[in-house]
């Protein structure tokens, strides 16, 4: 007599435990899913945003000019330019306050440009802790299910004086699919954790980069300006 195998036939049949099991990691990986979707559209527009700005940046606009520009598009400007917009506008401060000494104009723009990039950071890198418990811990909860399912089927066979494969297949079927979908919550999540960790740190070098650059042209305006004084 044949016997239905479908994975939907197989979860009816399981055993609660093994539901709830299925039913978390089932959850888990929709969330990952979205959160993996959002990332990917979030980390590519971040990109764009940067290497339009640092295309303006070296189109040999002044300071004051990109600044203001920063500053009317605070809402919808990128990581880079809300860096340079940080440390721009600490520098003017120092400046109202007749600070003319190049290291604490220096040290005040850098600290402020420091702070901004992490916050950008700790934005950017949001939802990837997600990711990575995905990745670890779902084929152990999947695998918990197996291994509840499969003593839940030897123990329903104890009771029988001939136990046949067509007998005990069913049960060990059901218990295995609980590792199958903790593969499948886990596996997606490992790659794409992977991906933008590698993205991220792209993104965190080139912030860097910018940062250094910008206070060097900084330290020469400074540099420049108390010359002509």
């Amino acid at each position: 007599m044949n016997q239905d195998f479908s994975i939907v036939t197989l979860l009816l049949n399981a055993s609660w435990v093994v539901q709830v099991v299925v039913a978390l990691l089932l959850g888990v990986s929709i969330t990952s899913w979205t959160a993996i979707f959002r990332k990917i559209f979030s980390v590519k527009r971040i990109k764009a945003l940067n290497e339009t700005f640092e295309r303006d940046f070296w189109s040999g606009a002044s300071l004051n000019e990109l600044f203001a520009a920063a500053a009317q598009n605070a809402k919808t400007s990128g990581p880079m330019e809300r860096i340079f917009a940080s440390g721009m506008r600490e520098y003017q401060k120092l400046r109202e306050r007749r600070i003319n000494d190049t290291s604490t104009l220096m040290d005040g723009a850098r600290r402020a440009m420091r702070a901004s990039y992490q916050r950008e950071m700790d934005a950017i890198e949001s939802n990837l802790s997600l990711l990575a418990s995905v990745g670890s811990v779902s084929p152990y909860v999947g695998l918990f299910g197996t291994v509840w399912g499969i003593m839940h089927a030897f123990t329903g066979l104890a009771g029988m004086q001939q136990v046949t494969l067509a007998k005990v297949a069913p049960g060990i079927a059901e218990a295995l699919v609980a590792t199958a979908i903790g593969l499948f919550a886990a596996i997606p999540a490992v790659l794409a954790y992977n991906r933008f960790s590698r993205d991220i740190d792209r993104i965190s070098i080139k912030l860097e980069t910018f940062m250094e650059e910008f206070s060097n042209i900084l330290q020469r305006n400074v540099s420049s300006t108390t010359m002509a004084h």
